[in-house]
């Protein structure tokens, strides 16, 4: 595991995977990050109700090798917490506005932050290669994810790469059905288990298309399916419970490529420019 991941937003982004009794870990340790430093294997195992080998299981799976690395993790993530001069919780309530503005601005900010940390340079070079050279770029996605493939599509466009999205599940199909070893296919996927982005993902790869999966986990079905993969993180959970959606950072995931794209490709600039022109009048009016 990179060092700069942390704890909490591995536990996040992977909780769906998660057994029921690995569950139970992954709320005890997001509820007392700061007494988990302390703790003994036997200790967690009894306050999360599980059992030693349980710990010792779920900590290996979350990529840690083993109780003590996660712990050295989480005192670093505790220790930079408590560095920060404005208090933070993940409690959000209208009787506390104020406050839980900060919660939020806190939690999304640090999505961004793991997101960009955990980016690999080298990778991100080939996709953008990839995605720069590409006959046609389609970016899929279902449900709340369909907003940013929408965005990236129309970013792509601006900069005079050949780019498509779309709102109908099947109509993506029929597109991905046509494309080739020239094209490449950008999948966008909060957990990476969509059962219909995996039967396209299967076309995709008939077709011996480029697969660029965005994804919170890379040990995914989508993600270990795809050519590259770039790994978003959430917090959502600390601030919602139950529910783990976050477009946040898949949105920054696409705003990264373009404007990476944006200062490379030579020609991106005439392709703004004439796009701002042929608008214009809209925006005057």
């Amino acid at each position: 595991m990179q060092d700069h991941i942390n704890v909490s937003g591995v536990l996040c982004s992977s909780y769906d995977t998660f057994f029921e009794a690995e569950k139970k870990i992954a709320d005890y340790i997001l509820e007392h990050k700061s007494e988990i430093i302390d703790m003994t294997v036997a200790e967690l195992a009894l306050a999360s109700g599980t059992s030693d080998a349980t710990v010792s299981r779920f900590c290996r799976r979350c990529g840690f090798n083993g109780f003590h690395h996660l712990k050295i993790t989480l005192a670093k993530e505790v220790a930079e917490e408590r560095g920060k001069s404005v208090e933070v919780s993940n409690d959000i309530s209208r009787d506390n506005i104020a406050q839980s503005l900060q919660n939020i601005l806190a939690n999304k900010a640090a999505e961004l932050t793991q997101t960009v940390s955990m980016m690999d340079p080298v990778q991100l070079g080939k996709i953008l290669e990839l995605i720069e050279h590409a006959r046609t770029v389609q970016l899929v996605a279902v449900g709340n994810t369909i907003p940013v493939a929408l965005d990236g599509a129309f970013k792509f466009n601006q900069l005079g790469i050949h780019a498509v999205s779309g709102t109908i599940w099947e109509t993506q199909m029929a597109f991905t059905c046509n494309l080739g070893p020239e094209d490449v296919v950008i999948i966008l996927s909060n957990s990476g288990f969509s059962k219909r982005l995996m039967t396209l993902t299967a076309v995709a790869k008939e077709n011996h298309c480029k697969m660029i999966a965005i994804t919170n986990n890379a040990a995914s079905p989508l993600g270990q399916a795809s050519d590259y993969h770039i790994t978003t993180a959430t917090r959502e959970k600390l601030l919602l419970g139950e529910f783990c959606f976050s477009r946040v950072s898949a949105t920054m995931v696409v705003e990264i490529l373009y404007l990476f794209l944006a200062v490379s490709k030579k020609d991106s600039y005439d392709h703004i420019r004439r796009h701002e022109i042929a608008i214009s009048e809209d925006k005057n009016n």
